[in-house]
């Protein structure tokens, strides 16, 4: 996996003195009453902006996505606010198109002005974007001179904007992306072991193929949040009113044999934090994972869970994790993920969160600082964590 960055056109590279250089940014950000809520990946964006600026880049034309409007135009959706903190932060003005196609946007951007920042509308307000239509990745291709990616959580999308302009454009990755690769070939090219993954979030669907994958590279494999409970079930236990996909339960106990074959250990958790509904004001118990009364719903991982699995944390040299130990959105049910988040943190071995949910738990729970690494995206990261071929960056190799 030492390769990912061989042959990857960097920005670096490129000549972008007297350019428009079109950048794909990830500004698929969370927000709250018309602001936006955590400028993460606006701030993670910063480096390759401003290098383009200091290198003389004629103008720069942003594109990006937020949420899924599913090819119509959602107001709630538009990029307005997001240009708003681009703009605070970049220190200089943004100018927020109403479209990200069409003569308007071209003539916006021609009548511009050297130094001058735009930010299309939202591009899965078009359908062509997620289907990758080539005459919507040529309208997009038209606007620039050439084009850097640097939205590293979509390099697994094969979308108009990700690997379709490359099609019309000399294009090259930016600095976000390269420093994602470099900070996540630690754990795929030599890592050192013990090596543990820690998998939790609310669905076992989502997760059982990067549980399939990573048996083949990890030591151990400590399993939180719904996730759990459906493993859990896979073996006989009783979970209660828990989050269970009953249709995976053959597939489960197949993995399960497939890493005992593999020498891999599964932990599951021992107890859990339960309560009749999800609330900030529930009332919880603890209770056996394995044993939770009819009516009761697993929420969050439990003390001695917390215990077994903080320990192994410590004996460990590497460490992934991607999915929180429980439904930490809500006060009673946060305290397995915060407590997993300080182990980390903690640890003397070489951290990563798997961004998306995971980062966001993190960094709300107070426990961000002390993890070796932080993902800017969920699905990218688990991809590359897979070794898997990621379609938008191999589109970015010379």
């Amino acid at each position: 996996m030492g390769g990912l960055l061989s042959g990857l056109r960097k920005v670096q590279d490129a000549d972008v003195a007297g350019k428009t250089v079109l950048v794909r940014v990830d500004y698929n950000v969370p927000l709250k009453d018309g602001e936006v809520a955590d400028d993460t990946r606006i701030a993670a964006s910063l480096p390759t902006l401003h290098y383009l600026i200091d290198h003389g880049a004629e103008k720069l034309v942003l594109l990006s996505h937020l949420g899924r409007p599913e090819g119509k135009i959602v107001p709630e959706l538009r990029l307005d606010p997001v240009a708003k903190r681009l703009e605070e932060l970049l220190d200089r003005p943004v100018h927020k198109l109403d479209d990200c196609i069409g003569d308007a946007v071209t003539e916006a951007i021609t009548a511009g002005t050297s130094g001058d920042v735009f930010l299309l509308e939202n591009l899965r307000f078009h359908q062509e974007e997620t289907t990758n239509a080539a005459g919507f990745a040529r309208q997009l291709a038209a606007l620039g001179d050439l084009y850097v990616n640097d939205a590293f959580a979509t390099l697994h999308r094969a979308h108009a904007s990700t690997v379709g302009i490359p099609d019309y454009l000399p294009a090259y990755a930016g600095m976000l992306i390269q420093r994602e690769i470099e900070a996540l070939s630690r754990v795929t090219d030599n890592p050192a072991r013990p090596y543990i993954a820690l998998v939790g979030g609310k669905k076992a669907r989502s997760k059982l193929g990067a549980l399939r994958d990573l048996i083949a590279q990890v030591n151990e494999i400590l399993l939180g949040g719904g996730v759990a409970f459906t493993f859990i079930r896979a073996v006989g236990g009783e979970v209660g009113n828990s989050i269970v996909d009953e249709s995976l339960l053959d597939d489960i106990k197949e993995l399960i044999s497939v890493a005992r074959e593999n020498n891999v250990t599964i932990v599951l958790p021992a107890d859990a934090v339960i309560a009749r509904e999800l609330r900030d004001d529930a009332a919880t118990e603890i209770a056996p994972a394995a044993n939770i009364p009819a009516g009761w719903i697993g929420l969050d991982i439990g003390p001695t869970a917390v215990e077994t699995f903080r320990d192994r944390i410590s004996a460990a040299q590497t460490v992934v994790w991607t999915g929180p130990m429980g439904a930490f959105e809500s006060t009673p049910f946060a305290a397995g993920t915060r407590a997993i988040g300080e182990a980390c943190a903690a640890s003397a071995a070489y951290t990563v969160v798997g961004g998306g949910e995971t980062g966001e738990a993190v960094k709300e729970l107070g426990v961000a600082d002390g993890i070796s690494y932080i993902s800017t995206g969920g699905g990218a990261c688990l991809a590359i964590l897979r070794k898997k071929t990621l379609p938008a960056l191999e589109a970015l190799r010379g």
